[in-house]
């Protein structure tokens, strides 16, 4: 152990030395304190980029300091804590119990949530997951004095049973056993319930709250999170590098932007607009991070005033020198221990500022409302702009599907080759993982590959691990959603392929659904409506069977950012927000036989004007497929297809044919031209 000691001080002070020689303003201690930032940042993100990082801790390195620091940074990444515990559930719980007790709580609410609401939340930020096991990306926890319970959506119903110890964490559906039911239910009159204001949107506090009041009981805020107060080991925040998104792929310029932002936000009489969300942020000021998996997103918040300027409020030692100067005058950069100076600063000034309750804590709204604040409650002012994509990024999505589905022909073409018994699912998403990475532009994964074969294919979310690993068989349908990060575009594609001779069952099924997908794909809809105005198209044919799904139709996608992006959505959730030209959304009907097997197909649609429709009294919208990968012939019951709907495909697979087969070598190209010939 000394000798251990020895070494590793010999190697700090060279590292020091090195340092001091390269101009670095980092000694050891800071320069530890920066890696172990980097390494709780996702490897696929800019901490993955050595330039990038290294760069921030030492701007002209030489080739002996990045050999340093790249060896200190592996070491740090291997003492990494893991978060998930399985075999440490009951402990965590009587951990946290302990310290509500001694705090005077009878109760405590775990969300899977971060400060900034968002679905993308960091290693540090992820107490669900480490208090629970549960892996998904949606859910709550509450922990009573003697019982405790979990709560996810239709997606995770399946998962949750099989990753949460249940005699501990009582499984309930959120839409049929909301939490809030639960705690009016199960609260002992008196008993004070705790949660953290920084985990929770203003709505949920006030749910939470009335359920408390009805037990008798009152919901408390706790100005620190007790959790993190029995969380030992837990990872330091992500210090991914911060980079800017260059405009060939952007589109427009930041101050475009701002400018733009700006003038809006006069138009609705705001002095101001705090922003939570940092796909708005990356959005607005074109860069782009790493400190979430499979998102390109630098944490932080800003307010941009009505004049187009912006507060931005992220640490410092994250953003690169290039960053810097692209942000421009019109941007200062600000420590994020500042945020809440600013916000009652906005307060003392009497601002009317614009807040997005659905995506703002209730923390950020009460320090607004304390100083002095009036708040307008409204969307987030780039989400609309954000999600109705310019030329440019429309035009770099249909490259980024163009490049991708090269790689999707070449992963299913290897997977018909190979026989039966002889793939697990690993090692099929590990073969598609490796034929992505070849294409130009990539970045990463936009979203953990659900590679499902038999029965994992029906829990929606799946995520193959070594425990639950198993070989394509027989018999099988294989379910594969996937999706990849392009610096001009976003994918996602789901393709279900029959192992083997599917059966009458599947194919009716499968069939089912790719009626809806084509019923959707091929919609004509006035100009305002809405998504979850067009649901019921995507259902109907399952639905005349008695079948239906338990999740949403359709999503919105990001540009070079979320592979969930709202404001749009198409589900049977009701959404006012109107189907725009320019907005992406996914086509994902699907249908599970829990058991057994699961059944998805999903393409990316862009929303276009109609303007070829002779005779249209008004403005008319429609789909564009963006998606290019043959759908599994073996699986369609012809016999359940109209004329149209035999058409549909068979021009579908026209267009793939063409897009596709120049890009393929020989073997894959006598693959394609089969899986994209004409119906029987």
């Amino acid at each position: 152990m000394a000798l251990h000691a020895q070494a590793a001080s010999a190697r700090h002070s060279r590292l020091a030395t090195l340092l001091r020689e390269a101009g670095s303003a980092y000694d050891v201690a800071a320069a530890l304190e920066m890696i172990a930032g980097l390494a709780a940042s996702p490897e696929t993100g800019t901490a993955g980029d050595d330039h990038c990082w290294i760069s921030l801790i030492a701007p002209e390195p030489t080739p002996e300091v990045t050999a340093a620091l790249r060896s200190l940074k592996r070491e740090v990444a291997a003492t990494m804590p893991t978060v998930r515990d399985p075999h440490a559930v009951e402990a965590r719980l009587s951990s946290l119990r302990a310290e509500l007790d001694r705090r005077g709580l009878d109760g405590f609410i775990v969300p899977r949530a971060d400060q900034h609401q968002s679905e993308y939340v960091p290693l540090n930020a992820q107490r669900l997951l480490w208090l629970t096991g549960f892996t998904g990306s949606a859910g709550v926890a509450i922990v009573l004095r003697d019982k405790a319970a979990i709560f996810v959506d239709g997606r995770y119903t399946l998962q949750v049973s099989s990753q949460v110890p249940v005699a501990l964490f009582e499984p309930h559906h959120i839409t049929d056993s909301p939490p809030h039911d639960w705690l009016a239910a199960e609260l002992l009159k008196g008993a004070i319930i705790g949660f953290d204001p920084w985990l929770h949107t203003e709505a949920e506090v006030a749910r939470l709250g009335t359920a408390c009041d009805r037990a008798g009981g009152t919901l408390q805020p706790c100005i620190d999170n007790p959790l993190d107060a029995v969380w030992t080991n837990r990872p330091p925040p992500p210090l991914a590098p911060v980079v800017p998104h260059a405009l060939e792929y952007a589109g427009r310029t930041a101050s475009e932007k701002r400018a733009d932002i700006g003038g809006r936000l006069r138009e609705q009489g705001c002095h101001a607009a705090v922003l939570s969300a940092p796909d708005s942020i990356a959005w607005l000021l074109n860069i782009r991070g790493g400190d979430v998996p499979h998102t390109p997103l630098a944490l932080s918040f800003a307010v941009i005033r009505d004049d187009g300027s912006v507060e931005l409020f992220i640490d410092r030692r994250k953003v690169c020198a290039d960053t810097l100067s692209h942000l421009s005058n019109g941007v200062s950069v600000c420590p994020p221990d500042r945020f809440d100076l600013a916000l009652h600063a906005l307060g003392e000034a009497s601002s009317r500022v614009l807040v997005d309750p659905a995506v703002t804590a209730q923390a950020i709204m009460e320090s607004l409302t304390s100083a002095g604040a009036t708040l307008l409650r409204g969307q987030d002012p780039c989400a609309l702009p954000k999600a109705r994509k310019n030329a440019i990024e429309i035009r770099g999505a249909r490259a980024a599907h163009q490049r991708d589905s090269v790689a999707i022909c070449r992963f299913l073409a290897w997977l018909a080759r190979m026989a039966a018994g002889n793939v697990t699912e690993m090692q099929a998403e590990e073969t598609l993982l490796a034929y992505r990475a070849e294409i130009p532009l990539f970045r990463d994964v936009s979203f953990p590959t659900i590679s499902g074969s038999g029965p994992n294919g029906a829990i929606v979310h799946y995520r193959s691990t070594p425990e639950t690993n198993r070989l394509l068989q027989n018999g099988d349908l294989y379910l594969v959603d996937s999706g990849a990060q392009f610096l001009d575009g976003t994918t996602d594609i789901t393709r279900t392929v029959a192992i083997g001779t599917p059966s009458a069952e599947q194919r009716e099924a499968f069939t089912r659904v790719l009626k809806g997908h084509i019923a959707l794909a091929t919609a004509r809809f006035p100009q305002g409506t809405s998504g979850s105005q067009l649901d019921a198209l995507a259902r109907l044919h399952l639905w005349q069977a008695g079948m239906d799904f338990d999740h949403g139709t359709g999503h919105g996608i990001g540009s070079y950012l979320g592979v969930h992006e709202g404001p749009q959505r198409i589900s049977k959730a009701p959404n006012t927000v109107a189907l725009d030209p320019g907005m992406i959304v996914s086509n994902e009907p699907g249908y599970y036989r829990a058991g057994a097997w699961g059944i998805r197909t999903e393409n990316l649609l862009l929303v276009t004007s109609c303007e070829a429709l002779a005779g249209a009294e008004r403005q008319m919208l429609s789909f564009e497929t963006l998606t290019l990968a043959p759908i599994d012939r073996a699986l369609i019951d012809t016999g359940l297809l109209t004329v149209a709907e035999r058409d549909w495909i068979d021009a579908y697979h026209a267009r793939v044919q063409k897009s596709v087969m120049g890009a393929l070598d020989e073997a894959d190209q006598t693959w394609l031209a089969t899986a994209t010939a004409p119906l029987p």
